[in-house]
């Protein structure tokens, strides 16, 4: 996934080897999206990761729209 247009992901290096992760955090995006991918839905993928769950919903709607045609978000 390419996040380089999400204005809520960040690239740090140093951070997570250099993987895109919310910014101001050490969570890595595509995390969020692994999880709904899983099958877990919004409110416990917040409550696991201990964000908001309007975040959350924020990365997985950038995700539905900017997906890799190989690799779609459920």
């Amino acid at each position: 996934m390419d996040w380089s247009g999400c204005t809520l992901v960040e690239v740090r290096p140093g951070v997570q080897r250099g993987r895109p992760v919310l910014k101001g955090t050490r969570m890595p995006a595509d995390d969020i999206v692994d999880n709904w991918e899983a099958g877990v839905d919004e409110p416990d993928i917040a409550e696991n990761f201990q964000l908001p769950v309007e975040q959350v919903q924020a990365i997985l709607a950038y995700a539905a729209v900017h997906q890799d045609a190989s690799r779609p978000v459920r």
